[in-house]
């Protein structure tokens, strides 16, 4: 079939299933969005190619599919970089296509110029320069399979201006042959009798979740094992919601603003199963105090994290897709009554949590943040998508906000990215349009990509966005209260942020609270009509999340009050 490169690039996205790409045009991509007018390939114009990416990607958390992002060189292939890096902190499968100057103009600091690959080297899970137009269909077949076999990541596709006008005879390949990597990672039994035989002769286990459970889509079989054990379970940030927040013994998540519960039981426990994560500094506390009493045990299909921050007393190496159904076979095979064993451990630890609670205090009529997440939380049914920026309002959510299924708290874990919020909700409604999605966002983290609130007004994009007001960039003020003396240094936000009139004007509702009794006599009429809308809602300035492990501390000193 004789075809251009451009046209062949979009007949090669269709083999692979991509039914949205996110993208900005520009000079070199031209002849790609000619095709793309032609072919009526479903496109979404954002208002920055970092909307763009920031939208793909929660477009991937949300659906598990990849996500595909398209820019043009020079200054357009440099605002993805943020967005690139953000997905491969978290393990995200992402496509993403630039153009890049003609052949003849590559290396002599041309308009618009820059080395994509050498940029992208370090926050990809790999890269292509294409300079040939025969090379195209192997290499986006290939950047699929690698992007979403394995660890998922981005993988990003820098393609010369002159391949897209350059025609060929297009045929898609149907194998792949990538040496070294075949995109499977089987496990070794002998690994897993021997946690079986750990969970056996322990008296105190708690299972620990990370994102890694999402990614490999195994939330049953690990559920099935936390209801066959009985024992207690936390997760970490990017694990939410592969646990039911209401199953019996589940802790909440852990770190820095994790609950007392999981944090106690990390500390006391004996036996601590860790599952599709990576011991992030915010999880961990003070390393060398981590776990003190534990055998830990990690599940993990990328070697480079096994003891690279914590040492493993037994690791698993592979994919979990198939040692969590080994491990869950293997203990219902088991005689061992675990039930009746780790029952009284696991009192323990929830009645230790409920010590300390998350919680707020109520202060005249002014809205807490706690307060503000734990009715709409309630307002949302089991199926909706809470997305987030970073701070804050990020923590809030994670404590307060119920996930009751995997892709339903999607965050920027790893790199902490504002700005990430507004698009990757957009992204998450695009790929799941039957489910409600709610943003939690700052008023800080907002003004990162405010732009794309004119993208969802263009395509009627169905999300609440909720800007929690506290005229601060909040955590960066949290931490100036406790560790700088209030010294607010280039952290206050007093100058008039009207997001109401911002929303309106880009073609979105706006509505603004600021008394505590408006969260029942208002909210759930907003919440609950249809459209797009800006929720802006008003909190204490000098509101602190709590609890909090300060910097350098172990898990267990954590901040509990406002001392």
């Amino acid at each position: 079939m004789k075809m251009n490169g451009a046209k062949a690039l979009l007949e090669s996205l269709k083999r692979e299933g991509v039914d949205l790409v996110f993208g900005y045009p520009g000079g070199v991509v031209l002849k790609l969005y000619d095709e793309i007018y032609k072919m009526k390939f479903p496109n979404i114009l954002t208002g920055h190619e970092q909307g763009a990416v920031h939208a793909a990607d929660g477009y991937a958390r949300a659906s598990g599919k990849v996500g595909v992002v398209i820019a043009t060189s020079g200054p357009g292939a440099a605002n993805l970089i943020t967005g690139i890096a953000t997905a491969n902190m978290d393990s995200i499968p992402l496509v993403c296509i630039t153009g890049q100057v003609a052949n003849p103009a590559i290396g002599k600091d041309s308009f618009q110029e820059v080395d994509v690959c050498g940029i992208t080297t370090p926050i990809t899970k790999h890269n292509y320069l294409v300079k040939d137009v025969n090379e195209l269909p192997r290499v986006v077949k290939e950047a699929f399979f690698i992007a979403k076999t394995g660890r998922p990541g981005p993988v990003s596709i820098d393609i010369a201006a002159d391949v897209f006008n350059t025609e060929f005879d297009f045929e898609y390949p149907e194998e792949i042959n990538l040496r070294g990597y075949s995109g499977k990672y089987p496990v070794n039994e002998k690994s897993v009798d021997e946690v079986v035989n750990a969970i056996e002769t322990c008296e105190r286990p708690l299972i620990f979740v990370g994102g890694g459970v999402t990614g490999s889509e195994t939330s049953d079989d690990l559920r099935k094992i936390v209801s066959r054990l009985g024992c207690p379970s936390t997760s970490t940030l990017m694990g939410l919601g592969c646990i039911d927040a209401d199953t019996e013994g589940y802790l909440g998540f852990a770190g820095m603003h994790g609950s007392y519960g999981a944090n106690m039981a990390i500390q006391a426990c004996d036996l601590l199963l860790c599952i599709g994560m990576r011991f992030s500094d915010r999880v961990t506390g003070r390393i060398k105090d981590f776990a003190p009493n534990a055998k830990i045990v990690h599940f993990e299909l990328d070697p480079a994290e096994v003891n690279k921050n914590v040492q493993a007393d037994l690791k698993v190496l592979g994919d979990l897709r198939y040692s969590l159904p080994m491990l869950r076979n293997k203990l219902e095979e088991s005689l061992t009554n675990f039930h009746e064993k780790f029952s009284a451990w696991k009192t323990q630890v929830v009645e230790k949590g409920n010590e300390h609670p998350f919680s707020w205090t109520d202060e005249d009529d002014k809205i807490k943040p706690g307060a503000l997440i734990t009715k709409i939380s309630d307002l949302c049914d089991e199926n909706t998508i809470a997305v987030t920026d970073v701070g804050q309002h990020q923590m809030w959510a994670a404590q307060f906000f119920k996930s009751r299924k995997p892709r339903q708290f999607l965050t920027s874990g790893g790199l902490g990215t504002m700005g990430f919020g507004l698009p990757a909700a957009m992204g998450a409604k695009l790929a799941c349009p039957d489910k409600n999605v709610v943003l939690f966002t700052g008023d800080g983290s907002i003004m990162m990509n405010i732009q794309e609130l004119a993208t969802i007004a263009d395509h009627d994009i169905d999300i609440k966005i909720v800007i929690v007001h506290n005229f601060i960039l909040g955590m960066v003020g949290q931490w100036q209260r406790l560790f700088y003396s209030h010294h607010y240094s280039a952290s206050e936000l007093k100058c008039k942020r009207d997001f109401v009139k911002i929303a309106n004007a880009m073609g979105i509702r706006g509505y603004r609270l600021t008394k505590a009794e408006e969260l029942t006599s208002d909210l759930p009429e907003i919440f609950y009509s249809k459209g797009a809308a800006v929720i802006d809602v008003f909190v204490p300035e000098e509101e602190n999340v709590l609890p909090m492990v300060p910097g350098g501390k172990r898990l267990d000193q954590m901040v509990l009050g406002k001392e």
